[in-house]
């Protein structure tokens, strides 16, 4: 059995952090004392962090994070790999934690009710009446979907709101449940859904990951996109075969790497025209 000694972890809240300046060069420091690796993005809006390390190190950055009460049992996300995913560690201050670019979104303060994992997934075994949508970038959604969901073809998540707006007009009555990797941007994409008028909306509670970890990954297609150099994980969570292309970031199959539009740390079959020479 491989030695699975690095802990990966990934977690956010969203809450108000009129002190977000101040935080940075602490976190900054632990994490260099730990020896981890990752980002830790800060906005007065609240915290949003993948990290991996030792479990001891992670351990300590957990016993940090909940010094502070705001921070006290945050969900995470768990997996491990044998080697390290993330290159560097990056604490970075941002206007938000997930870029919608709506001042008036404000998951701390409202946001739509969630749905487990396991009640989402024996809805399903009942097929039961709900319409299924995607709030993530194509990027992610080409390499792994649920079954029936609806894709918006979002370029970027600040497409969103646009993108709603083509739904047909009988989905404001009907049941929606909506996910994305982990559950953040459904916190923000919830609250533009019922602003737009739609009634009944559920956020599925820890995203596809949360999926995977406490069902058996029914009804899943693919493999999941994430955002470190594993690049997409199946419904164990296990890395799967794909890899990212140097120039465009675009996620690549192990056919998509043999075409001949594609270079190692050059182009791929998405981008060659552009940078192919």
């Amino acid at each position: 059995m491989e030695n699975r000694e690095i802990l990966n972890i990934a977690g956010y809240r969203f809450v108000d952090l009129d002190d977000r300046d101040e935080l940075r060069q602490p976190f900054r420091f632990i994490c260099e004392k730990l020896n981890l690796k990752g980002t830790i993005l800060l906005s007065k809006n609240g915290i949003n962090f993948f990290l991996a390390g030792k479990k001891e190190a992670i351990d300590s950055y957990i016993e940090f994070l909940e010094s502070d009460k705001r921070f006290v049992d945050i969900p995470l996300k768990i997996s491990y790999t044998n080697y390290q995913p993330f290159r560097r560690m990056l604490v970075r201050l941002k206007k938000e934690i997930i870029a919608l670019g709506l001042d008036e979104v404000r998951p701390s303060e409202f946001t739509a009710p969630n749905i487990t994992p396991k009640e989402f997934k024996n809805m399903l075994d009942k097929n039961e009446d709900v319409v299924i949508l995607d709030t993530r970038n194509d990027y992610e959604t080409k390499v792994g979907i649920f079954d029936n969901a609806i894709d918006l073809n979002l370029s970027t998540f600040r497409d969103f709101p646009d993108a709603i707006s083509d739904l047909p007009e009988e989905y404001k009555t009907k049941q929606i449940v909506m996910y994305c990797t982990g559950g953040i941007r459904c916190e923000k994409a919830s609250v533009v859904m019922m602003n737009a008028g739609f009634e009944n909306v559920k956020q599925l509670e820890g995203g596809i990951l949360g999926y995977f970890e406490q069902t058996d990954g029914s009804y899943w297609k693919g493999d999941c996109f994430v955002f470190d150099q594993r690049v997409a994980v199946d419904t164990e969570l296990n890395e799967t075969e794909y890899s990212m292309c140097f120039a465009c970031r675009e996620p690549l199959t192990k056919k998509e790497r043999r075409s001949e539009n594609y270079k190692l740390d050059s182009y791929c079959p998405y981008c060659a025209g552009k940078n192919k020479t």
